[in-house]
């Protein structure tokens, strides 16, 4: 039976990097692209990072009974979701996946797939560093959000508090200060089998 190796953290943590990078050295692991109703950032592709599409497409999907989990956030820019679908992509007799999301969409496909085939990876990053990553990465867009930047950071407090990490099952956490060390520990945890 295959595995889903989960990367999370709060935002600006790395997650992106470090899948990305997950991915090239690890080729055999399949990928499983999440859909949103958010609009595309700068350098993003439809079905890449997610698949961007419009509210009534996730009504289908729930019509169908495909969501495994979908999260709703209340932004300055409006109603964002974000949901799993069970549209085939996943097949755990075949392969081992690597996915990325938040916390409570961790626990939603752990209960789907069984917590015996998720292993989260929880990526960690001072504060403050997070903070001025986040702000970097935002100066790069056309037309920079800073308000929903800020929104993200603080409720990034409440959705990763310590009790939620310890209900959750959150043991191992990855450091993600130097990025090629971090890399380096979860490649080697996933190669030896310590996950």
């Amino acid at each position: 039976m295959g595995k889903i190796y989960y990367i999370m953290g709060k935002s600006s943590s790395g997650k992106d990097t470090m899948f990305k990078e997950v991915k090239r050295r690890l080729p055999g692991l399949r990928t499983v692209t999440l859909y949103t109703t958010r609009p595309m950032r700068e350098g993003e592709r439809n079905g890449e990072e997610y698949f961007f599409v419009p509210e009534e497409t996730l009504d289908i999907y729930k019509l169908e009974e495909k969501v495994i989990e979908l999260r709703t956030y209340n932004t300055i820019h409006g109603v964002w979701k974000y949901a799993t679908i069970d549209d085939g992509q996943v097949a755990l007799k075949e392969a081992d996946y690597l996915m990325m999301g938040t916390l409570e969409s961790y626990t939603h496909i752990r209960a789907y797939y069984g917590t015996e085939n998720v292993i989260p990876l929880y990526l960690e990053v001072e504060d403050g560093e997070r903070l001025f990553r986040a702000l970097k990465r935002e100066q790069l867009q056309p037309s920079p959000r800073y308000a929903e930047l800020c929104r993200r950071f603080l409720a990034d407090s409440e959705d990763f508090a310590e009790e939620k990490l310890n209900k959750a099952g959150i043991t191992r956490r990855y450091n993600n200060r130097d990025k090629i060390q971090c890399i380096e520990e979860i490649i080697g945890d996933i190669r030896d089998g310590k996950l």
